[in-house]
């Protein structure tokens, strides 16, 4: 009897080790930057990022979205200070141009450290 408490109690202590490591992935995991964490807004940001400026309609073929879905996130991240719009006219065209700013630089670097940790923690459990 003494045996079988014994490997249950083994049992519990290893499923509270798992139940703890789960936790605090679930809870790296809630604290992601959630202006970023949408698949428009993470590629707009990505793509800014390696670019130096994008036009909206560049932006929309490249992320596959229509005009209404990009307006929306794209104004969502000039909100939060991640990037700069600008519009102007190319002859009697408007043009509106999109690029990364110094805050929406390091919120994405941050963002990415932030999964890359994420992942190696679940890697590792």
């Amino acid at each position: 009897m003494a045996a079988k408490s014994r490997a249950a109690q083994a049992h519990q202590e290893v499923s509270a080790k798992e139940t703890g490591a789960g936790a605090r992935i679930a809870e790296q995991a809630s604290s992601l930057d959630r202006v970023i964490h949408e698949r428009t807004r993470l590629g707009i940001l990505s793509a800014l990022a390696v670019n130096a400026s994008l036009t909206f309609n560049e932006l929309k073929v490249l992320l596959n979205v229509t005009d209404g879905n990009l307006s929306v996130h794209a104004r969502k991240l000039e909100d939060a200070g991640y990037v700069a719009c600008s519009k102007s006219f190319s002859g009697r065209i408007p043009r509106t141009e999109f690029r990364v700013t110094p805050t929406g630089r390091r919120a994405l670097e941050k963002y990415l450290d932030h999964m890359e940790a994420l992942i190696q923690a679940t890697r590792e459990s």
